[in-house]
């Protein structure tokens, strides 16, 4: 069996929008990740994909997150009729994921309808990259779950293994093994890499052989600030606030980060850290994703089954409300200080957070405490570069509040990381590097030829890659 190129239509050059193309002369054609382009990009995903949906026989995806998985109900409406093969809790991550985002752009569309409508240009109007109907037709095609370390095939002689990628729940990277000329060969696809220092994560797990390894590097050009530090200045700001009669409140993504901030909460609170509050999960999507978390306690840590030894709960506590509906978000007004909210975007690009920026903001008393990343153009970057005032809602907002960033926390693994997880392979012959910036692609390239000695070439669009 002869290799035939490998194609990446997104996550090249950028970071977003993963979705890689394989075809195996007389084999089957296979698609690792379908995401959506995020960032400034979004316009990208309405373009053609580069391949025709109809000719994939096989998806495999790395895990839930939009940019990996936005675009899976484009795939399937325009044609994709083959088989998903990942894990279980990437499945159930992905359904919470995908409803969310149908249902964003249903109301995004209805919003933009009403507009055109009164100017006369209805007609002009782009329909929404996917509906929920879209959604729902994902999970009625054929959906075969892989357990980490278990090789599954995917046709004669060719077969995908999953490991454990450490980045969030059910998360792997990808190993697509098969023959040319009757010797072994095998292509890596790491997916989003976690780091070894997770807070609930397990790390990483090695892997042995790759003729090819497509390398995430998202932090390829630098290390993250050490975890110690990190939560020391976390819980410096909740209890400093707390003490001023103020409020706290997190930006957080749903899925990991949320979970994460979960646990160093009730961990505060176990060890009489935690000044006396109400904790509010203000996020039905984070809320529906901490359960699921729940569900597969048995994949996280040694600190998430330490907890949960303690009182049947990874995350739960007596200060920790959940806020599924509206009406209960919005009584979270009434409570005038002594709050932490956790609630979405993680970015502020919209969502509940930004209702408590319009109530909070502006009281100097409070705390905005980001824990994420921050795009530039999001609101939440300004905040961070030290905006003095904000638009909510078309009303002006000051910032009084204390805006603090936290850099520590990462789902993403820095570069000592990847190198190091990198330099436990037996054998590595050729590196690519896909899902990061240009600039620091370029730092990663320098690191990896410096230091491992590999041939490394940065993957750009579309780009033939013979393996």
């Amino acid at each position: 069996m002869t290799m035939t190129p490998i194609q990446s239509f997104g996550a090249a050059e950028t970071v977003t929008g993963s979705c890689h193309f394989l075809q195996l002369r007389q084999g089957p054609k296979i698609l690792v990740d379908c995401g959506l382009f995020q960032g400034g990009a979004e316009k990208s995903s309405f373009e053609p994909f580069g391949f025709n949906p109809q000719d994939v026989d096989i998806l495999l995806i790395t895990h839930a997150h939009l940019d990996h998985v936005g675009r899976v109900p484009k795939l399937v409406k325009e044609g994709f009729k083959g088989r998903i093969i990942t894990t279980r809790a990437t499945l159930d991550l992905m359904e919470v994921v995908l409803l969310d985002s149908a249902k964003i752009m249903e109301e995004d569309f209805a919003t933009q309808r009403k507009k055109a409508k009164r100017r006369g240009e209805e007609s002009t109007l782009k329909e929404p990259l996917y509906t929920l109907d879209d959604v729902k037709a994902v999970f009625d095609l054929n959906i075969q779950f892989a357990q980490y370390d278990t090789p599954i095939s995917l046709a004669k002689e060719v077969s995908a293994t999953f490991r454990n990628a450490g980045h969030i729940l059910g998360s792997a990277s990808i190993q697509v093994s098969f023959l040319v000329d009757n010797q072994p060969k095998s292509v890596v696809f790491s997916g989003d890499l976690g780091s070894s220092n997770g807070l609930i994560m397990q790390p990483p797990t090695a892997v042995a052989q790759a003729d090819a390894l497509y390398i995430e590097s998202t932090y390829g050009d630098r290390n993250h600030r050490s975890m110690e530090n990190s939560l020391l200045e976390f819980k410096e700001i909740i209890q400093q606030t707390l003490k001023r009669q103020g409020n706290v409140i997190i930006p957080s993504f749903a899925i990991e980060r949320t979970q994460e901030v979960l646990v160093l909460l009730k961990q505060m609170f176990l060890a009489n850290e935690l000044p006396r509050c109400k904790v509010f999960v203000d996020s039905p999507m984070a809320i529906r994703a901490t359960r699921i978390y729940n569900q597969y306690h048995a994949e996280l840590n040694a600190t998430a089954q330490n907890l949960l030894a303690t009182d049947g709960s990874i995350f739960d506590f007596p200060y920790l409300e959940y806020t599924l509906t509206g009406a209960e978000s919005m009584q979270i007004n009434e409570h005038e200080s002594g709050c932490i909210i956790i609630a979405g975007s993680g970015m502020c690009t919209g969502g509940r957070i930004l209702h408590h920026f319009k109530h909070r903001l502006w009281d100097e008393r409070n705390s905005v405490l980001f824990v994420g990343y921050q795009a530039q153009g999001s609101l939440g970057r300004l905040l961070v570069d030290g905006a003095e005032e904000v638009h909510i809602y078309h009303e002006k907002i000051k910032v009084g509040a204390k805006i603090s960033m936290i850099n520590g926390f990462s789902a993403h693994a820095d570069q000592s990381e990847l190198l190091n997880w990198m330099s436990q392979f037996n054998q590595l012959d050729k590196v690519f590097l896909i899902h990061g910036e240009p600039d620091k692609q370029a730092a990663f390239k320098i690191a990896i030829e410096t230091q491992l000695n590999k041939t490394v070439h940065i993957v750009q669009y579309a780009e033939e890659i013979w393996v």
